[in-house]
């Protein structure tokens, strides 16, 4: 039997032969295309190709490409169990032309693959063809030597297909396969083709036109071939099933989930085993491509896919979480095709865990509160809207599950009247609000919440990504255009932009018209988060005119964003060694983290010796230089903590974190915090750390300033040419120059000393080296200098030797130097009495335009502002003296 990896690689193997590029899978949230909640189909990665608005080293490619079909126009979900051939993740296998083959080809490669490799007998296959499409009629009675009975001409758009109202179209070519007679329906095109004898297996889109209008449609100049087969479907008409799920890989998934469950995998349950199988791909594949479950956009999809097969977990009778025990089994059957799967296998396994436990708690209560209302209900009777939408409020029900539970009572919810509940809560809510800070403003951004959906984040995982324009404002106002020269603030509905939160800077880069045929352009200079789900983009117009509902590229200024990664994941390191060098009690208390350097406020009583901050700066260069990977894991709060990750300063929490880890210590992670933000892959990514500075911000708080990358060996190279300017100067080489300031600095304090006393020599001494000026005020006697150039420190000590000389009286000394004045008081000890030096010198420096001094009633300091005014703090004390 030929297993569906076995499927997969005869495909892509055999257009790989064929000259076609084996291209990988994309990711389930689309790059370019934002019109799409999730990939699903193979030609989303191509369809700029398709268009000619990007060119690729290939002509033709071949993938299997992830598709999700559980929200909006393609929604599967509630028939995904029930049925044979419905699935939410389904795996499409396509081979694709950009201009180099068409038709004829195309025709005689799918016929080849699928009676040749594949051994599809003939007579069990029939083809469709749009109904005036003669050449591939003709092709397909040549080529694969079908009679004309079995090309069956289709006149509706099932047989064409259209990108959209306007762009590439062109009719398709539908390859079905016979379950034979034993089954019931008929042909595709008959009354009965809804019947499930005749399926559809592969898909070939002739894209040969291009729709300019509503009305008019030209030849495109290269014509484009895109295929799509299922591969769930290929794999059980080739291994002899009627449904998708009893093919190898979804068996293999449903065995597992019987397993776990300790139940019959084809018994009263079989339901239920079919939709955890199904729900199982979807939330993996989705939580590989970096979707997590939340109230809003994929992240609320994703949500509601694992609160359906949870409940049928509960519903065959598990009580404890056991979706997380079957992601072995799912990367044992798919991890080879997508090693995704392998690289998320722990994030995807306490993603599930993590969601399970928290459903199961409010699973009971609002089973109950189900059972309670349809107790009161008739046969058959609508549950009432306001009661789904209290189990959606209040328990975290999502409409469709409270339909799936009912669906087994044949009962129905009043879904107008939900909506009506709903409408009724955003009401009051609009009526509560109140605003804060600019009122006005606020209120802007809390009607655009209302009105539109939340930003979708996309990057974690990539710096470039398609959106539709939502929402623009210039001066505060919601506008339906933005002319050139514009400041304003373009809303998205999903951007890689990082918008500023926890310290990190909020991103910039560029916003283009998609397409990249030139108008409109903003300069993005920050992003910010507004009303808490919308992303706003701050910039300048230029080039045209941006409208609301455009399509547009968001690319992120890469060297800036890498820059702020390395900035980010240092205060990581940074905040663990200065835990291990100073104490437990180093607690992060607000951090920035920038392009161009970090910043990083700790709690910390004393400063950082110069020893502290040699080891705390080799440590994270020695965890820089470990290279370890940096791991991302979800978690509860709680947990997080419990588990001794560091909760970040100032950030607001919900039911599930990001737990960043990095470095290893031991059998333990050496650093672990809660952080939404952006970080490099690895430690080795930072390139090296250097700590610029650290001082006091507030008491008992350290405020830390460091740089990394670029800018720590900036710093580095600019210290060096510090030292050996340095150096250069005193003619030593930089090995010496310690040694040379040290004696520099030594031989500075022998000369300071020496100027000190010859300048108290000459202060107290008269002209000609003789004794001091003395002068009789008010019968005591007194002497009064003025000296240029002398520290404050300096008067003390000449006025003490002053007092000595004269035995008796007062001394008054004033210092000048650098614009100010210093006033000095001495009061000998028979005086003091009579006279106080405090009041003296307050005098004195009230009358040179200072205030306050103190001291001792013998001696007393004081200063002023204005050294010119040195004469009148003079003239006060001698006042003094004679009042």
């Amino acid at each position: 039997m030929q297993t569906v990896n076995d499927i997969r690689s005869t495909f892509l193997d055999f257009f790989g032969e064929n000259g076609h590029e084996v291209v990988a899978s994309s990711p389930l949230v689309p790059r370019n295309d934002p019109t799409l909640l999730f990939t699903n189909a193979g030609m989303v990665q191509f369809k700029n190709v398709f268009t000619g608005m990007e060119t690729r080293p290939y002509k033709r490619a071949t993938t299997s490409q992830k598709c999700v079909r559980a929200g909006g126009k393609h929604n599967d979900l509630e028939n995904v169990g029930y049925t044979a051939r419905h699935h939410t993740f389904f795996e499409m296998l396509g081979n694709f032309s950009f201009g180099d083959y068409f038709k004829e080809q195309a025709i005689d490669l799918a016929w080849g693959l699928i009676t040749k490799e594949y051994g599809l007998p003939k007579d069990k296959l029939l083809v469709t063809v749009y109904h005036t499409d003669d050449e591939a009629a003709s092709l397909w009675r040549r080529i694969a030597g079908l009679p004309d009975e079995r090309i069956i001409r289709i006149p509706t758009s099932d047989n064409f297909w259209a990108m959209g109202d306007t762009g590439p179209c062109g009719p398709c070519s539908e390859i079905f396969f016979d379950h034979g007679p034993g089954i019931a329906g008929g042909p595709p095109g008959s009354p009965d083709e809804d019947g499930d004898r005749f399926i559809e297996i592969w898909n070939l889109v002739f894209m040969q036109y291009e729709q300019v209008t509503k009305e008019s449609r030209v030849d495109l100049p290269r014509p484009s071939i895109d295929t799509g087969m299922g591969l769930e479907r290929i794999a059980a008409v080739l291994q002899g099933k009627h449904d998708n799920y009893d093919i190898d890989l979804m068996r293999a998934l449903i065995e597992a989930s019987a397993e776990v469950t300790n139940s019959d995998p084809d018994g009263p349950f079989k339901i239920s085993h079919r939709v955890i199988a199904d729900h199982l791909r979807a939330t993996c594949f989705l939580i590989a491509d970096g979707v997590m479950p939340s109230n809003e956009g994929r992240g609320y999809v994703l949500r509601r896919i694992m609160r359906r097969a949870m409940r049928h977990a509960h519903i065959i009778g598990a009580h404890d979480p056991v979706m997380y025990k079957l992601v072995p089994a799912l990367v044992r059957q798919m991890g080879a095709a997508y090693p995704e799967l392998v690289r998320a296998e722990a994030l995807i396994t306490e993603a599930l865990k993590l969601e399970e436990a928290r459903f199961k708690q409010t699973l009971h209560r609002g089973l109950r509160l189900l059972e309670d209302e349809t107790g009161r209900l008739g046969d058959g009777q609508a549950l009432p809207g306001e009661v789904a939408f209290k189990l959606y409020d209040t328990y975290g029900f999502p409409l469709d599950l409270t339909q799936d539970v009912l669906r087994g009572q044949g009962r129905t919810v009043d879904t107008a009247g939900f909506e009506t509940a709903m409408n009724h809560q955003r009401a009051e809510a609009r009526k509560a609000w109140s605003g804060s800070g600019d009122a006005a403003t606020g209120a802007v951004w809390f009607e655009l919440k209302e009105k539109l959906e939340p930003t979708e984040f996309l990057g974690y995982d990539t710096e470039a990504a398609e959106g539709v324009v939502t929402a623009l404002v210039v001066d505060g106002k919601p506008v339906d255009q933005a002319a050139p020269g514009s400041e304003v603030v373009v809303l998205v509905n999903q951007t890689p932009f990082y918008a500023e939160s926890g310290g990190q800077t909020g991103d910039a880069g560029t916003i283009v018209l998609a397409g990249g045929a030139g108008g409109a352009s903003v300069a993005v200079r920050d992003t910010q988060k507004q009303a808490g789900v919308l992303w706003a983009h701050i910039g300048t117009v230029s080039g045209g005119t941006l409208k609301v509902g455009d399509a547009v590229e968001l690319k992120v200024d890469h060297a800036r964003r890498s820059a702020i990664r390395a900035n980010h994941s240092a205060t990581h390191l940074l905040h663990a060694a200065l835990r291990r060098r100073l104490g437990e009690h180093v607690t992060q208390k607000g951090s920035l983290v920038a392009p161009e350097r970090l910043r990083f406020d700790v709690s910390q009583p004393r400063p950082l010796t110069a020893e502290d901050i040699a080891v705390v700066e080799a440590e994270v260069n020695a965890r820089i230089r470990e290279n370890a990977e940096v791991t991302t894991r979800l978690m509860t709060p709680e947990d997080a903590i419990a588990a001794g990750a560091m909760a970040l300063f100032g950030e607001k929490y919900g039911d599930t974190v990001r737990v960043v880890g990095m470095g290893h210590d031991g059998n333990k992670v050496y650093s672990q915090e809660l952080c939404g933000g952006t970080h490099v892959g690895r430690t080795g990514d930072i390139g090296g750390f250097r700590l610029v500075s650290e001082g006091a911000v507030a008491a008992g708080i350290r405020r830390i300033e460091a740089v990394t990358g670029e800018g720590a060996v900036a710093h580095a190279a600019h210290r060096d040419a510090l030292l050996i300017d340095a150096a250069a100067t005193l003619k030593v080489t930089p090995e010496e120059l310690p040694a040379r300031l040290a004696a520099l600095v030594e031989e500075r304090r022998r000369l300071e000393r020496e100027v000190a006393d010859l300048r108290r020599k000459l202060a107290t001494a008269g002209e000609g080296g003789a004794a001091p000026e003395v002068k009789e005020i008010g019968g005591v006697k007194f002497t009064g200098r003025i000296i240029d150039d002398l520290p404050a420190r300096e008067l003390k000590p000449m006025a003490d030797a002053l007092k000595q000389q004269i035995g008796s009286g007062v001394i008054a000394l004033v210092g000048r130097a650098e614009g100010k004045l210093s006033v000095c008081i001495g009061v000998t000890a028979d005086l003091t009495g009579r006279f106080d030096a405090v009041a003296l010198v307050r005098a004195a420096a009230e009358a040179a335009g200072g205030k306050g001094g103190g001291g001792r009633p013998d001696m007393a300091q004081a200063g002023g502002p204005d050294a010119a005014r040195a004469g009148e703090a003079l003239a006060a004390v001698e006042a003094a003296l004679a009042a």
